[in-house]
């Protein structure tokens, strides 16, 4: 074989170079290599950044419920200072006193109705197995005077009166109607605000001692006529079990449910963003806060009033 053949038998890829022993010892020393001031620093501003967002998260809904609180604790300020300065707006407060009260009559007299005659109804039904059916009217009017008729009040209020007052100053937040108020040198507080909570302060009561008188109408129509309780002993109950006191502590309720409705309602409005859907969940915002705030409220002012009136509390 010539030696022409030997070389191309033996062409293949040329061999590496040689490495130098520091070239493999390099990435060891780069992997040991020691942090510079400014690379540690970082670090920690990135943990310490990191943590902080942590916590910030943890305790948004504290942060959120506590701002939500404050707001509308300004707004009733802000609102409460024009209380005795002038100009009294008595045509305002007669308008949102209408429209709380005698636009949401209807379906209160219609809910304090049935909601006498189904408690009657389980009452009786539930005393008639010892005996003592007659004891149904005195049961039914401490529960109606007490906390069915100024909760169920309250929170028909918060589906109709609260929604509305909600959407009307939505609208006029959305279309800048507010804004042209202060333009013209009107305070949007005194004007707008201050009339509906004192209109829902007074008007609220008054549909709870409506919604106390219906609902007894109701137990009395379900009990004696359709269920056929002796008449003298389901009255003689109920003026025995249901006190003044009771009654008092319903009215009490209702001035501070029907507060908390319209500032809801005021806030919710007055602070709607975002167009037509800002409107729409600032309005079921306020139904939902009033709604469950209701109920938050009425334990307790229950056990506040328990304390300052024990004859209501034995009957």
């Amino acid at each position: 074989m010539s030696d022409r053949d030997n070389e191309a038998t033996t062409v293949g890829p040329a061999p590496a170079p040689p490495v130098a022993p520091d070239a493999l010892d390099a990435p060891k020393k780069a992997m040991w290599q020691p942090q510079t001031v400014a690379e540690v620093s970082t670090e920690k501003v990135t943990v310490a950044k990191a943590v902080g967002n942590g916590f910030k998260q943890a305790f948004a809904p504290v942060y959120n419920f506590l701002d939500l609180i404050g707001g509308h604790l300004i707004l009733v300020g802000k609102a409460l200072a024009w209380l005795p300065r002038r100009p009294f707006r008595w045509q305002n407060m007669l308008e949102a006193a209408e429209y709380i009260g005698f636009g949401s009559l209807p379906i209160i007299l219609l809910v304090g109705a049935f909601t006498g005659m189904v408690m009657s109804l389980q009452s009786v039904t539930a005393f008639r197995q010892f005996g003592l059916e007659s004891f149904a009217g005195g049961v039914t009017g401490k529960a109606v005077a007490l906390e069915l008729g100024p909760v169920l009040a309250s929170l028909m209020l918060a589906g109709r009166a609260g929604s509305g007052i909600a959407t009307e100053l939505g609208t006029m937040r959305i279309t800048e109607q507010i804004d042209a108020l202060e333009s013209m040198a009107v305070n949007p507080h005194q004007y707008l605000v201050l009339p509906r909570i004192l209109a829902a302060m007074i008007v609220t009561p008054i549909l709870t001692l409506l919604f106390f008188v219906i609902g007894m109408g109701g137990a009395y129509l379900a009990a004696v006529v359709i269920m056929h309780v002796d008449q003298g002993q389901w009255i003689a109950n109920l003026r025995d079990i249901v006190v003044v006191q009771d009654v008092l502590q319903g009215f009490i309720k209702a001035i501070f449910f029907g507060f908390m409705v319209a500032t809801v309602g005021c806030y919710q409005g007055y602070h709607a963003t975002g167009g037509g859907r800002g409107v729409g969940i600032g309005t079921t915002r306020a139904v939902v806060i009033a709604s469950v705030t209701t109920l938050v409220m009425d334990y307790f002012l229950s056990t506040i009033l328990l304390k300052l009136m024990p004859i209501a509390k034995g009957g």
